[in-house]
């Protein structure tokens, strides 16, 4: 049996624009989706991750390339012949229709009996928590009662694939976040592979198996979402995903020196080929220096610090003028109470958690 459910080779999409030109969507795309993966399509506006969502579907038209469902090539096949459904952000329920019949309806079409169609609806409420809600109507439940009721939908006729559009977009942050879990035990319990399009990277780091980081119609890094934190591919990847501090200069051994003399500590093996690299530390990565010695460090001046519940975010500047972010765990709210008065920090960082990017992989 294949490993992958979906196949995509150099699956290119164009939009004409108002000016007679027109714009890249998909820049000849490959890709493969596993077998019950939570994949996630994650990169700002415009950079082609809901058009290629909609190309799987069937809804966007591929200019060139191709795109193969359990082996079968899809390419040119409506939306309703593919073994697959779709979960969109404004969750595109019957109004006139009561949960029961919403979620039932992929059945009604496929001609499932009435009561073999019962059975599955209760049982498939029960699953996310709605069961007792069959007579009700999509206007009567909350958003995250219908955001439920419209997976039910997608999942209960079991389709190879389920796609979501930004389905918790919508949603304040405490159901969201509740959200994230639940969707992610479903799709391991179901053994359906979820493909989800986000731009929120919270979001995508919770819940992929791998993420797919896009940007201009290409993918730019595919990996877990560890590896995508980590050690990003490129600046792109590192800036956008989480917070990040990043150092461009020359790597002479072991250390990374900047054009104004900082001089950053690293444990890479390997070294880039023209010398020139970007180093990322990451906020949570310093640590407040107090007396420790053992570790590199740099001294910083301080503009903003900012309490956020579990931690404090300080805003500030190295004494060459660069801009840096630390992450200060809200336990050390003494260490930081002081600060406040000074200003000034001497912030350590481990040699080992240096991530350096090579220039090649910098746009």
């Amino acid at each position: 049996m294949q490993d992958q459910i979906v196949r995509l080779v150099g699956a290119a999409k164009a939009f004409p624009t108002p000016e007679g030109r027109s714009v890249t969507a998909l820049d000849a795309i490959d890709l493969d989706v596993r077998r019950n993966e939570f994949l996630t399509l994650l990169g700002p506006s415009g950079c082609g991750k809901t058009t290629l969502l909609h190309a799987i579907s069937g809804f966007v038209e591929l200019d060139s390339g191709r795109i193969l469902i359990d082996g079968e090539d899809m390419t040119e096949r409506p939306p309703y012949r593919r073994p697959v459904n779709t979960v969109f952000q404004n969750y595109a329920l019957f109004p006139h229709m009561t949960v029961g019949e919403n979620t039932g309806y992929a059945l009604e079409i496929a001609g499932v009996g009435k009561a073999e169609r019962l059975q599955r609806v209760t049982a498939a409420l029960r699953m996310v928590g709605l069961d007792g809600t069959e007579s009700r109507r999509p206007r009567q439940l909350s958003g995250g009662q219908q955001q439920r009721v419209a997976l039910d939908r997608a999942i209960i006729a079991r389709p190879k694939l389920v796609l979501l559009d930004e389905p918790l977009s919508a949603l304040d942050k405490n159901l969201r976040q509740a959200m994230q879990i639940e969707l992610k035990t479903l799709q391991h319990e179901l053994g359906i592979s979820f493909i989800f399009v986000t731009h929120d990277q919270q979001e995508a780091l919770t819940m992929s198996d791998r993420v797919a980081v896009l940007s201009g119609g290409r993918i730019q890094q595919l990996d877990t979402p560890r590896n995508v934190y980590d050690h990003p591919a490129s600046t792109f990847v590192a800036t956008f995903v989480g917070a990040s501090n990043l150092f461009e200069g020359k790597v002479r051994g072991d250390e990374l020196v900047t054009e104004d003399g900082t001089t950053i500590r690293h444990r890479t093996v390997r070294t880039p080929a023209s010398g020139n690299a970007t180093a990322l530390i990451r906020p949570e990565q310093f640590l407040l220096a107090d007396n420790d010695t053992s570790l590199p460090g740099l001294d910083i001046e301080l503009r903003q610090i900012v309490f956020v519940g579990s931690s404090f975010e300080l805003f500030g500047h190295t004494v060459q003028g660069r801009p840096i972010v630390v992450e200060v765990p809200a336990t050390r709210r003494e260490a930081v109470g002081a600060i406040e008065q000074s200003r000034r920090a001497r912030i350590s960082y481990d040699p080992g958690a240096v991530h350096l990017i090579e220039p090649s992989a910098s746009a």
